[in-house]
């Protein structure tokens, strides 16, 4: 693995080891309001300052990494195994099978992805599962397309002849044969995806489309002091801070896992 790989896991297992151990390493409630405390700078009674509200906001970043990078990767999760699972019928299938899901996923991918999961997040009720059902909604079908696409190379390979010669079912060849063979595009494939989907489950919460006040996300801190940015600019640049670390590390990540196993894929 490249330098740089290397350097961007060790910060992503540090910031999620931080988001883990929160309770141990804050020593304040990060929904606590302190109105004696508005709006301090950082210092070393709080780190990272306190919001409109007096709330220690490292211990909010903390708190908020949990919810931030747990609703993306539950969302990557989803995302890939409906992908997977959709693509390797799609592939293998052909026909009219592949026709109908190309039609869905095409149908997917020419709108806007962040606006189509705007849309979907506004259909139910705001809260953390609407965001990972909104980002799961509109990413499998990218990974529907690149799994689909892996398995017409390998359908008709001779490993396959011979498992259909054995009298293997259909879905033993699918997820027997051919799903481990997708392993290591569905790793990169996820690397470069998480990225995104930090971004757009920040832009979710910003809307306030994601978890509701008081808990904390990065997106949602954000938004609530966006009007302080010029009186107390430390409340915006912390989140934005760890918003914009955790999405390269994992774009770096991504690409390094990409040249890694030679593989041309787009994020």
């Amino acid at each position: 693995m490249k330098t740089a790989g290397k350097i961007s896991l060790a910060i992503l297992i540090l910031i999620c080891l931080l988001s883990i151990f929160a309770p141990v390493i804050s020593g304040y409630d990060p929904d606590r309001v302190d109105l004696d405390s508005l709006k301090e700078p950082p210092a070393i009674r709080h780190p990272f300052g306190t919001d409109n509200k007096g709330r220690d906001i490292f211990s909010r970043i903390l708190y908020g990494g949990r919810i931030s990078i747990g609703v993306a990767i539950t969302a990557a999760l989803l995302s890939m195994g409906i992908g997977l699972v959709v693509g390797l019928c799609s592939g293998y299938f052909g026909g009219k099978v592949d026709t109908a899901i190309m039609a869905l996923v095409d149908l997917i991918l020419s709108f806007p992805s962040l606006l189509l999961a705007i849309g979907i997040s506004v259909i139910f009720t705001p809260g953390i599962y609407t965001v990972m059902i909104a980002i799961a909604a509109v990413g499998w079908a990218s990974f529907a397309r690149l799994i689909r696409g892996y398995i017409l190379s390998l359908r008709e390979a001779l490993f396959i002849d011979a498992a259909k010669a054995l009298g293997c079912s259909n879905a033993r060849i699918l997820f027997v044969h051919l799903m481990p063979q997708c392993v290591p595009i569905l790793l990169v494939m996820t690397g470069l995806r998480l990225g995104g989907y930090i971004l757009t489950e920040a832009s979710l919460s910003f809307l306030g489309l994601g978890a509701q006040p008081p808990t904390a996300t990065w997106g949602s801190m954000i938004s609530a002091s966006r009007a302080y940015i010029s009186s107390a600019p430390w409340t915006v640049l912390f989140p934005g801070l760890m918003i914009v670390t955790t999405a390269l590390c994992f774009n770096i990540l991504g690409d390094t896992l990409k040249s890694r196993y030679n593989l041309n894929i787009k994020a």
